[in-house]
C-alpha cells in the first residue's frame, strides 16, 4: 500500500556562481581532499586535537548512540514480518471442600499439571509491515548522515577555532611590539614636553595611542584564552587542566581550493541526506497509514499437554491443541484513519519542501564561501604589495636616520606602520585559511570527485575506507 519513493526533484544549477568553472570531467584530483581534510593543513597538532575531538567529544557520542537507536528501530521492525512463539510449565495445587461438589469440582486436595506452547502470526498483506521498515531504514539513514554531519561539524569546529588561536597569538605579538613603539613615541613626547619642542596636545594623543594598543591587546588575550576554552571542551576535556603553547611564528597553509567545483558534491551534504532519508521515511508511513484501512489476518495456534500427574504429563491420551486464523477489520472508528492518512500525506509535503529549502540553503553556504575564498585571496595580495611597499619605506627612513636626515621618532613611526601593514596580511591569511575549513564543512568534507563513478566520494564511505569502520557506510548507500 502507498506510493513507492521518487527522489523529490530539485533545481540543480551546472556551476556555483562564485568563482567556479562547470567542468566535472577536469576536476582538479591534486585538489581533492579526503575525509581526513585536516591533514592538508600539515600541522601536526591541529591533527591530534582532531583525533582527540573525533574520539571523545560527547556530541559525537550521542549521535552515535542515536545511531545504534535508530538501527534497533529497523530490527524491531523487521520482527514483525516473523511469528511469535512462546511456550509456558504450570503447576497448581488446590484443596476444595464439600460444598464443590455441587460446581463438580473434585472434593479434597487436587494437582494439575500443563505444558503449552503458543504460536502467532500477523500476515503482512497490505505491506504495513514492509512499510515500516522502510520508513525504520530511511530514518536509520538520515540518523547516520548526522552522526557524518556531527563528527564533520566538530572537525571543522576544532580547526576554525584552532587557526583563530593561531591568528590570536601572531596579533599578540604585533600588539606588544606595538606597545613598546607606543612607548618609545610616548616617551619622546614627553622628552619634548617638557623641553618645550611638544604641546600637550601631542602628550595627550600618544597616550591616548599606547591604551588604545594595551586595551586591543587585552581584548586578544581574552580571545585566545576562550578559543583554548573552546578547544579543550570540543576535545572532551576540563578547560582548567588544557594549555596549547603559544606559537608566533606559525605559518597559514591553505589547501587550493580546484577551478571546477560540480554542483552534485552538496548531495553529499548530511543536512541534504538528512533532509532526504527523512523525506523518504515520511512516504512510507503513507502505505502504513494506508494499510490501516484493510483487515489483518493472525494465524495462531496452540498445543500442549494436561494432567494432574507431571510424571504422566507427557502422554498422547494428554495432549490438546488448537488452530485457526482471525481475520479483524474496523468498521467505524470516527474518521480516524482517514485522518491518520491526510496526516502522513502532509507531513511527507512538509519534509519535502524542508528538504527543497535545505539544499537552497546549501548553495548559499557554498556560494558565500566561495565567495570570501576570492576576495580574501585578492585582499591578501593587496595587503602582500602594502606590506611590500611599507618595508621599502622602513628601510629608507632607516637609512635616513643612519645619516641623520631622519629622526628617531619618524623611524618609530614608520616602523609601526610597516607593523600594522604585517599585521593586516597575516590576519588576512588567517581568515583565508578559516575560510578554507568553512567552504570544507559547507561542501559536505572536502571537494573530492570519484570520475569513475560520476559522483562525489562520501565522508562516510572515505571514514570506512581509511579508518575500516564497520558501523559507518548507510549515508552513502
Amino acid at each position: 500500500m502507498g506510493p513507492n519513493y521518487h527522489k523529490p526533484t530539485v533545481q540543480m544549477p551546472e556551476s556555483f556562481k562564485e568563482g567556479a568553472d562547470w567542468q566535472r570531467a577536469q576536476a582538479n584530483p591534486q585538489g581533492a581532499l579526503s575525509s581526513t581534510w585536516w591533514v592538508e593543513y600539515h600541522d601536526e597538532q591541529l591533527s591530534q586535537l582532531v583525533d582527540a575531538a573525533l574520539q571523545a567529544n560527547q556530541s559525537i557520542v550521542a549521535a552515535e548512540a542515536a545511531y545504534r537507536l535508530a538501527q534497533a528501530t529497523v530490527s524491531a521492525s523487521a520482527a514483525a514480518l516473523y511469528p511469535t512463539v512462546s511456550a509456558s510449565v504450570s503447576a497448581t495445587r488446590a484443596q476444595a471442600g464439600p460444598g464443590a461438589a455441587a460446581t463438580e469440582l473434585p472434593v479434597g486436595v487436587s494437582h494439575f499439571v500443563s505444558a503449552t506452547a503458543t504460536a502467532s502470526w500477523e500476515l503482512d498483506l497490505w505491506g504495513q509491515t514492509r512499510r515500516q521498515i522502510e520508513s525504520s531504514k530511511a530514518g536509520a539513514q538520515a540518523s547516520d548522515a548526522q552522526r557524518a554531519g556531527q563528527r564533520l561539524s566538530i572537525a571543522a569546529s576544532v580547526a576554525s577555532d584552532y587557526f583563530a588561536l593561531r591568528q590570536a597569538d601572531i596579533d599578540i605579538d604585533f600588539l606588544k611590539q606595538q606597545q613598546q613603539v607606543n612607548a618609545d613615541i610616548l616617551t619622546m613626547t614627553q622628552a619634548g614636553y617638557a623641553q618645550g619642542a611638544a604641546s600637550g596636545d601631542n602628550l595627550l594623543v600618544a597616550q591616548d595611542t599606547l591604551e588604545a594598543v594595551i586595551a586591543a591587546l587585552q581584548a586578544t588575550l581574552t580571545l585566545r584564552e576562550q578559543y583554548e576554552h573552546a578547544i579543550a571542551v570540543l576535545v572532551g576535556v576540563p578547560p582548567g587542566g588544557f594549555s596549547i603553547q603559544p606559537r608566533q611564528d606559525y605559518v597559514f597553509v591553505t589547501p587550493a581550493v580546484p577551478l571546477s567545483l560540480p554542483s552534485q558534491l552538496l548531495e553529499r551534504r548530511y543536512d541534504v541526506v538528512t533532509a532526504e532519508r527523512i523525506a523518504a521515511s515520511a512516504n512510507a508511513k503513507i502505505g502504513v497509514a494506508q494499510a490501516a484501512f484493510f483487515p489483518t489476518l493472525d494465524l495462531s495456534a496452540e498445543g500442549g499437554y494436561e494432567h494432574n500427574q507431571f510424571a504422566h504429563l507427557f502422554s498422547l491420551p494428554n495432549r490438546f491443541w488448537t488452530l485457526g486464523p482471525t481475520l479483524a477489520e474496523t468498521i467505524f472508528d470516527g474518521g480516524a484513519r482517514t485522518a491518520a492518512v491526510r496526516e502522513a500525506r502532509a507531513t511527507y509535503d512538509e519534509d519535502v519542501a524542508n528538504y527543497r529549502q535545505t539544499v537552497l540553503a546549501a548553495f548559499q553556504s557554498v556560494e558565500d564561501s566561495l565567495s570570501s575564498w576570492n576576495h580574501l585571496q585578492q585582499q591578501a595580495q593587496a595587503y602582500t604589495n602594502i606590506y611590500q611597499r611599507n618595508q621599502k619605506l622602513f628601510d629608507s627612513t632607516r637609512a635616513q636616520r643612519e645619516v641623520g636626515t631622519a629622526s628617531q621618532q619618524n623611524l618609530l613611526s614608520e616602523q609601526l606602520t610597516l607593523l600594522l601593514a604585517k599585521q593586516n596580511l597575516r590576519d588576512t591569511q588567517a581568515a583565508l585559511t578559516q575560510s578554507s575549513v568553512a567552504l570544507i564543512k559547507n561542501l559536505g568534507g572536502g571537494w573530492q570527485w570519484d570520475e569513475t563513478r560520476k559522483a562525489a566520494v562520501t565522508p562516510t564511505s572515505m571514514d570506512r575506507h581509511n579508518r575500516a569502520d564497520p558501523a559507518a557506510g548507510l549515508a552513502a548507500q
